[in-house]
């Protein structure tokens, strides 16, 4: 179906504008915003680009295209790829969006492009009727697309709400209500305890040690690892930071983490939480702390409760003591108020009835998160198909070829090479 597409490289149909540094322009009252990959992040008096650019990361952020437009300023670690007229500008965001990117990065640390690189990518494209008319499909159908995906994602929030809903019950002793009915001989009696009460030490992770920093080695567990809405420590090597101690340190042997121990994140992100596994070696970073539980109550009843908006979450909101970063120290993990049964069975028994309900709320939120990506996936596949020529109908393409600036292929070709020509 491209039969009337003209193949050239990126060079002969666009300009790339290389960013420049700011600082010389940037004013909070300009006009112009200053673009960076990431969006904008501040004003100029100043242009560098066009309304119809496309802006793509030089370093950084290298595949997330940004389509401006109005004019702007686009800062050193940013390119804007400006279409000539023989391109819909649209049309060119859209092929942006479809090309990796990712594939020209010859850097072996941080992602970056060469200007070079971009010049020679090989570009296809059919007249400006056409190409018009790709970019109402696409557009159409990303539209669909970008509902649905907001459905999704409100369900997803939804499940946030239930989960928190479960939870409020569980420790207001709703969830047990029947249970309690059916035992005998079984104390109704509730209490309030400090959580300092349920510790037999309580630390913090060590500072300095980016010396032992290594790519293998002792597990150096980071807020990274932990998380919200769960008890369990995030391990994917993508979280992971190792380092290798000198035998026996003392800092090491004070911040070990052994099975069982409560994990609280004490800056930045309050309310994030684990309860670790077995671990070969293991020690926390400064901006956890480690709690190790007495025997005598349910691990998990703890952690449900901390991990509650009603519960632990609220108790550290009220203790941060962060005027920019949220902060708490050990004294504050000590104090945390906890609505303990007196009876161990009823505590085990209120995490049966917490994890039968959010277990069905995993199950949900992995189907929404499959969908999550099969919807990205699809949307990949109507770029690649509208790039291949497949997303127009033949009626539709017909059509296209009765619009008065319907010019073949040969005919753009030489106007290409005209161009060309006079720019030399």
């Amino acid at each position: 179906m491209r039969e009337d597409w003209v193949e050239v490289e990126l060079g002969e149909v666009c300009e790339i504008v290389s960013g420049k540094n700011q600082k010389q322009v940037e004013n909070p009252d300009g006009k112009y915003p200053i673009y960076g990959s990431g969006g904008i992040f501040g004003y100029a008096d100043e242009y560098l680009c066009e309304p119809g650019t496309t802006i793509i990361g030089r370093k950084g952020t290298i595949n997330s295209p940004i389509y401006v437009s109005e004019r702007f300023w686009n800062v050193d670690t940013a390119f804007g790829i400006s279409p000539k007229c023989f391109l819909d500008s649209m049309f060119n965001f859209y092929f942006c969006m479809g090309f990796n990117f990712k594939k020209l990065d010859k850097s072996t640390t941080i992602p970056s492009l060469a200007k070079r690189d971009i010049l020679k990518i090989n570009y296809s494209f059919p007249p400006l009727p056409i190409q018009r008319a790709i970019v109402a499909k696409i557009e159409g159908l990303f539209s669909d697309l970008d509902n649905g995906i907001a459905d999704l994602k409100k369900a997803q929030e939804q499940l946030k709400i239930y989960r928190q809903a479960v939870l409020k019950k569980a420790f207001e002793g709703e969830l047990t209500k029947e249970w309690r009915e059916k035992q005998t001989n079984l104390p109704e009696k509730w209490e309030w305890v400090k959580s300092g009460d349920l510790f037999s030490f309580v630390t913090s992770g060590s500072r300095g040690w980016s010396k032992y920093y290594s790519d293998e080695g002792s597990l150096f567990i980071r807020v990274t690892n932990l998380n919200f809405n769960t008890l369990d420590l995030d391990l994917r090597p993508s979280k992971n930071q190792y380092v290798k101690l000198p035998y026996n340190k003392t800092e090491g042997l004070r911040t070990k983490v052994y099975e069982g121990d409560f994990l609280f994140s004490i800056t930045g992100y309050l309310g994030m939480f684990a309860i670790a596994p077995k671990l070969e070696d293991a020690y926390v970073n400064q901006h956890v702390s480690l709690c190790r539980p007495k025997d005598g109550f349910d691990k998990k009843y703890f952690g449900y409760w901390i991990v509650s908006e009603s519960g632990g979450i609220k108790h550290f909101n009220l203790k941060n003591k962060g005027a920019v970063k949220a902060g708490l120290n050990l004294d504050d993990l000590k104090t945390i108020p906890v609505p303990l049964p007196s009876s161990i069975q009823e505590q085990h028994q209120i995490v049966r009835e917490i994890e039968s309900r959010l277990s069905v709320c995993d199950k949900v939120e992995q189907n929404i998160t499959k969908a999550l990506d099969k919807a990205e996936a699809l949307r990949q596949s109507i770029l690649k198909k509208a790039f291949e020529g497949e997303l127009l109908t033949k009626a539709e393409i017909a059509r296209c070829k009765q619009e008065a600036d319907y010019e073949p292929a040969s005919v753009l070709l030489e106007r290409i090479q005209k161009e060309k020509t006079c720019a030399k």
